[in-house]
């Protein structure tokens, strides 16, 4: 067992790891835990760890985090980083990343502590889900929205980024140049050297196609069939439900199933499409609970939307796409307000774009 090499007494270090195992906050402590320094040190060189004692591996390096799982006596973890005195950072044999009790009571470190610091940020491109574990299947703790800055803590991966909200949530973001540019310690933006990891590491799913993103999606579609039949009213208030007109509808959605809250009216909403995801012109390429942007009727056949240049065209309708030539949309107070309908050839002549708000 290597000795610790943290600047603290040994009792203190002993209680918190007490506290950590048994999961009781002492004062001051999950506080301390929580409100981490923003240069967060990171292993520079691969180092194991052996557990003593039963602890428990938490989402955050708090008492206050959710439990992720129980280890054992013997297990073998590896250590990504150490955030403060608690605690550590590791990845289990199962690919669990989490945090657990830095005392010695609790692991032993199979090498001498290196650390580097790191003080590097992010400013988020791309709304994407901030989650509890880097996996797909991690729990969604939110949806960080574009402009937001996150403090990067570490990289697990090469997939995954640990990073800290404004809010002080800290979880996993993927790594993608897509949804976020870092700068900072380190040097570059887009970048941050990642702490080593056993190979082979699996390749997750791209993060458009997530469970997660796909679970927020039917989410979003579930809360609209929720509003099916609720009448048209052109210029409705956002501040009821009684009546949608299409914008509105949307927005409310969004709302209610996401926590998210997209601009008032189509056009601002098809702005924040192509400022904030990948405009999709063709409606064969469109997915699932994409929003599609459409101009004003001009007749049933092709021919009268002849020489129109669509990128620039007005905006006057929006609707949600379920698949399979479906949409989810309200229109009109002769159509019966909110409904599901088919994509006739009129709506298809006057579909702009449309994309993804939830990938």
């Amino acid at each position: 067992m290597i000795k610790s090499h943290k600047q603290i007494t040994a009792s203190l270090l002993v209680s918190a790891a007490i506290v950590a195992g048994l999961g009781v906050s002492a004062p001051g402590q999950a506080a301390a835990a929580s409100s981490s320094s923003n240069s967060v040190t990171a292993a520079s060189a691969v180092q194991t760890g052996v557990i003593e004692a039963s602890v428990r591996l938490r989402s955050t390096p708090s008492t206050d985090g959710e439990i992720v799982k129980y280890l054992q006596k013997g297990d073998q973890v590896q250590i990504l980083s150490q955030p403060n005195s608690y605690w550590y950072q590791v990845k289990t044999a199962d690919g669990s990343v989490g945090y657990t009790s830095a005392g010695d009571k609790y692991i032993s470190v199979s090498s001498a502590s290196v650390t580097t610091p790191s003080a590097q940020t992010g400013t988020i491109k791309y709304g994407v889900n901030l989650r509890v574990s880097p996996s797909t299947s991690g729990k969604i703790m939110k949806l960080l929205n574009k402009g937001e800055k996150v403090e990067v803590l570490a990289q697990p991966n090469s997939y995954w980024y640990q990073v800290k909200a404004a809010d002080g949530s800290i979880g996993y973001i993927s790594s993608s140049e897509q949804y976020s540019t870092l700068s900072g310690n380190g040097g570059g933006s887009g970048t941050v050297t990642p702490t080593p990891t056993p190979t082979p590491t699996p390749t997750p799913k791209p993060p458009v196609t997530t469970p997660g993103a796909s679970a927020q999606i039917e989410r979003v579609i579930a809360a609209g069939m929720g509003y099916l039949g609720t009448p048209y009213e052109y210029g409705s208030s956002r501040n009821d439900t009684s009546t949608f007109d299409c914008s509105d509808f949307i927005r409310q959605i969004f709302m209610d199933a996401a926590n998210l809250k997209l601009p008032a009216d189509s056009r601002q909403q098809g702005d924040w499409v192509k400022s904030n995801s990948t405009v999709v012109t063709s409606i064969s390429n469109l997915k699932r609970g994409d929003l599609m942007f459409f101009m004003d009727y001009k007749g049933n056949s092709a021919s009268a939307y002849e020489g129109i240049y669509k990128s620039t065209a007005r905006i006057s309708h929006v609707a949600m796409y379920l698949g399979d030539g479906q949409v989810l949309q309200t229109y009109s107070v002769a159509s019966g307000g909110v409904r599901v309908d088919k994509l006739s050839a009129s709506w298809m002549n006057r579909f702009l774009y449309g994309g993804s708000v939830i990938r």
